[in-house]
């Protein structure tokens, strides 16, 4: 089998209670999205639209994009995989540590990734030092804003640098913003007109708990490179239920804002009574945390039935750091008093 390195894996027979490996809303599905689901069954006996005309119409309206620049997918792995599959980069600079589908993905067809490493005294933040690595050799560059594990926002006058020097070097940019609407920060959507050599990757995975269902999109002004990229996936890659999930979705005008408002109190509640059980809490934005133990505790964790996230699967990071998705108060309050049991007995 595949190795597998990414949360959510409670199929392996241990009793979970909660997963804290996977960072999707707390809030769970907006109920208009649970209504398409159960009301549209009729529609499933057909073949879906292989081009996703009505959901990219939706997202061209919700985000002022022309439908040409957005590409749907099976998920943000599977459009990273197909622009991979699709373009061939001899050289991919990445983050470390990152998510690691942009790394496997590129690896998977010849890249030679080059990994900037983040530096812990820095918070992990991504520092100015990332220019100096994006040279004309570098064909492409993976940034996930806010990064994924630690959560950290990128300066937004950082960016429209990176932004400009790839575009003088010849170098695709593809931002990750899968989490952006979890924080206050500032997305490139107004960016992409000028520049073909940006895309943008979101999805419905976090923001909307839609992960089972597996609904993505790439927004690029290319259009001829978008229309390559899909030649490199399958024709109904986007089921019909996904495809009713995500227009649904949109029509939810005041559902980031409302999940801001919850993961920001209970991020802060978190970060406080987890610092105060002498645990490293890195700053983070997102709807998760990075954190570092003096030991490792995942298994004592999962022996209590909560599972989180290992840091060992990230570059740069071991088993003493893991992360954990920001969930209900209540969840919140069993993983801080599971700690302390793990932790001070």
């Amino acid at each position: 089998m595949l190795p597998y390195d990414h949360g959510g894996d409670i199929y392996g027979g241990e009793a979970i209670r909660v997963d804290f490996s996977v960072n999707t809303n707390p809030l769970g599905m907006p109920e208009s999205v649970v209504r398409a689901i159960r009301e549209g069954t009729d529609q499933d006996v057909r073949y879906p639209d292989y081009q996703c005309r009505a959901l990219r119409r939706a997202l061209s309206e919700r985000y002022g994009t022309p439908e040409n620049t957005v590409l749907c997918g099976n998920g943000a792995a599977d459009l990273i995989f197909r622009l991979c599959a699709c373009l061939r980069p001899g050289r991919v600079l990445t983050v470390a540590p990152t998510f690691s589908e942009y790394g496997r993905s590129a690896a998977l067809f010849g890249a030679e990734i080059v990994e900037y490493p983040l530096r812990e005294e820095n918070g992990f933040a991504v520092d100015s030092g990332i220019l100096a690595a994006i040279t004309p050799g570098t064909d492409m560059v993976f940034l996930c804003n806010p990064n994924n594990p630690t959560g950290r926002l990128c300066d937004p006058a950082l960016l429209e640098e990176i932004v400009l020097q790839c575009g003088e070097n010849g170098t695709v940019l593809v931002v990750d913003e899968c989490f952006i609407e979890f924080t206050e920060g500032k997305s490139l959507l107004p960016l992409l007109a000028g520049n073909p050599h940006l895309l943008i990757l979101r999805a419905f995975t976090k923001l909307y708990a839609m992960a089972g269902l597996r609904l993505g999109y790439l927004l690029c002004t290319d259009e001829a490179l978008l229309d390559r990229i899909a030649a490199h996936g399958a024709q109904w890659s986007v089921s019909t239920v996904a495809q009713r999930a995500g227009i649904a979705a949109l029509t939810e005008r005041d559902w980031a804002e409302k999940t801001r408002a919850f993961v920001s109190a209970q991020r802060r509640y978190l970060a406080e009574e987890l610092t105060k059980l002498g645990l490293q809490v890195y700053p983070g934005e997102a709807n998760y945390l990075l954190l570092r133990a003096d030991r490792p505790i995942r298994q004592p964790l999962l022996e209590r039935g909560l599972m989180i996230r290992d840091g060992s699967t990230f570059t740069g990071l071991n088993e003493t750091y893991f992360r954990i998705g920001v969930k209900t108060a209540a969840e919140n309050q069993l993983l801080i008093d599971t700690l302390r049991e793990v932790l001070h007995g």
